[in-house]
């Protein structure tokens, strides 16, 4: 009886976690009865549904519009207004370019080129792997990157396996990329994989991934998941090791370097606009200037990372040129080779899209540069009226009007509404707007000023410090819950204490909001990380090993970044005008 009852309160745990969760918090808006005690009985229930996704994290999101008005907080209205922003105008616009470039092949392009570039020894094959997926992650979503790099990624390295003489590895069936494989395969055993995949859907959810179906390398290792064979030497497995965690690994690296390239820098971005509307700091072109060298010191410290933790510490590769090409070598480039040329020329298509994408960057670039008048200067009286959002979308929209064939053919838009809505992330526009209404609510109920005579006595720590602590805190929190929900909740509690410790506030919030997207530890931290490890390459322990590293590197770049070139680059050693002076509070300075 007692095993049948555990079993039962088991199979029931997210249901028990839910109601118990509220009733647990519930003395707080009952005994108290402030509006302040109110909104962080909304904030904390939000908090712990979002951190264990025991409800789906859009529908959490949509709390706020029940309790505010509840409570009295909001009018349900005012709060209605909050779920959608700028920010969801902008994706919009984001998405129907990244549904051109995926419907017509210019990320395989785009990919295979890069890595022709850097050519095949296996070393210089991982960094051109990884800067391709990092290149192409500035501007689609991480998980759709990913999507996209693997089954190339796959191809060469079965190739690599099979390369000795003798060798009968297979790997993965691949239509896409449709290459003759020989050899008799293993049906590869998925379902733990898929379970895991399943469970990190929510997490940053931009779009559904569907990993090609098939089968797994040969004789996979249960204790390691990495393939193996009779022929494959430990130092190829090593390699198909590196190359695949670097894959995860550059489509989280590549997305901070643009606004839009991942979902925090887009919430960071709207919620500056939300909670300070007189700053005009960021826009695309100065934190492209911000990150494009910390992604590119990321990157680079990534791969030596990887490239010692997996293969070794001979570095002679990086002077040598020329030389004899191995077997292995010249597989892989006779891998890469095919498929480039199956390509093609580019087609009209794609030359369209690619147009489109460059007139975009552009404009993102050229709108309010700050070292000059931009574009937007032509507007005279209302600059500010137009946004990224405004480029974005009017450049989208054109994709639903131009022809993708010639006169010839009856006529068909280069993308479709259905085409587009399969990789509109509806989920995290709800999310989003959840947060937004969250943030509102804590300005309105005056959670945020509590929250910032709270906080005060950080002001003591010398600021570089306190950065450094929120930035680890950040970066533990999100190995666990999703990135997206990690940046919505803790942006309404990082800048009250900036303004408590009368610092800018983007000296806190920026390198936060970047640490946010280091999700590198587990295959459940973020689905790129899922999608990579279901190829069956790599173990759990294995991308702990390297993932406890790239935090660490990538926690140190975005700090030496702050310290140093982002000081001029937005002024971040002065307490602007645009944010609040909360009175008797410490006038410390960086």
């Amino acid at each position: 009886m007692l095993k049948k009852l555990s079993r039962g309160l088991w199979n029931f745990r997210s249901l028990i976690l839910i109601i118990l969760t509220p009733l647990l918090l519930l003395p707080l808006p009952l005994v108290d009865g402030t509006k302040v005690a109110q909104c962080a009985f909304v904030l904390l229930l939000m908090a712990v549904y979002w951190m264990t996704e025991v409800i789906p994290l859009s529908m959490t999101a949509m709390l706020p519009a029940i309790l505010f008005p509840f409570f009295g907080i909001m009018k349900s209205s005012d709060v209605a207004k909050e779920y959608f922003k700028d920010f969801h105008v902008l994706l919009v616009g984001v998405i129907c370019l990244a549904t051109s470039i995926e419907k017509w092949g210019l990320h395989r392009r785009i990919a295979l080129r890069l890595v022709t570039m850097v050519g095949v020894n296996p070393a210089w094959l991982i960094l051109g792997f990884m800067s391709g997926c990092a290149f192409l992650s500035m501007w689609v979503q991480n998980t759709s990157a990913v999507a996209m790099v693997m089954p190339i990624v796959d191809a060469v390295l079965q190739q690599i396996l099979k390369a000795k003489e003798g060798s009968s590895s297979c790997g993965q069936d691949n239509p896409n990329l449709q290459l003759d494989e020989t050899g008799v395969c293993t049906e590869k055993k998925k379902e733990a994989v898929q379970d895991k995949n399943q469970c990190d859907e929510p997490k940053e959810a931009w779009t559904s991934i569907q990993i090609p179906a098939g089968s797994a390398p040969a004789a996979a290792q249960e204790e390691t998941g990495a393939p193996a064979s009779a022929s494959s030497s430990k130092r190829d497995v090593m390699m198909c090791k590196a190359m695949c965690i670097g894959i995860a690994y550059a489509s989280s690296i590549g997305g901070i370097t643009t606004l839009p390239g991942t979902s925090p820098n887009l919430i960071f971005s709207e919620y500056l606009k939300q909670i300070y509307p007189k700053c005009n700091s960021i826009n695309f072109g100065n934190w492209l200037l911000l990150c494009l060298p910390i992604s590119v010191i990321m990157l680079l410290l990534t791969w030596i990372w990887l490239y010692w933790l997996f293969i070794g510490s001979d570095f002679g590769f990086l002077w040598k040129c020329g030389g004899e090409q191995s077997e292995k070598e010249k597989a892989a480039k006779k891998v890469i080779e095919d498929e480039y040329k199956s390509l093609g020329g580019m087609s009209p298509q794609e030359i369209l899209t690619g147009v489109v994408f460059l007139v975009m960057v552009f404009l993102w670039l050229t709108r309010s540069p700050g070292f000059m008048p931009g574009w937007s200067s032509l507007f005279p009286g209302y600059t500010n009226y137009i946004t990224d959002a405004t480029v974005a979308l009017l450049l989208g929209l054109l994709l639903f009007i131009l022809p993708a064939y010639g006169p010839s053919r009856k006529y068909e838009a280069m993308i479709s509404w259905e085409e587009f809505q399969t990789l509109m992330p509806w989920k995290v526009a709800l999310l989003v707007g959840g947060g937004f209404a969250l943030a509102e609510g804590a300005k309105e109920s005056g959670l945020s000023l509590w929250v910032a005579e709270l906080l005060t006595p950080l002001g003591e720590l010398p600021v570089l410090a306190t950065i450094a602590v929120a930035c680890i805190i950040v970066t533990s929190l999100t190995e666990l819950a999703s990135n997206a929900a990690t940046i919505t909740i803790f942006l309404p509690i990082l800048s009250p204490l900036a303004e408590a410790i009368h610092v800018n506030p983007l000296y806190v919030l920026i390198p936060t909001t970047l640490c946010t997207s280091f999700s590198f530890l587990l295959p459940v931290s973020n689905p790129p990380n899922a999608v990579v490890y279901a190829y069956g390459y790599i173990s759990i322990m294995d991308m702990v090993k390297a993932g406890l590293g790239v935090n660490v590197i990538g926690v140190l770049s975005v700090l030496l970044a702050v310290a140093t070139w982002g000081v001029p680059l937005f002024s971040l050693d002065t307490y602007p005008e645009w944010a609040p002076v909360l009175p008797g509070f410490n006038s410390t300075t960086p």
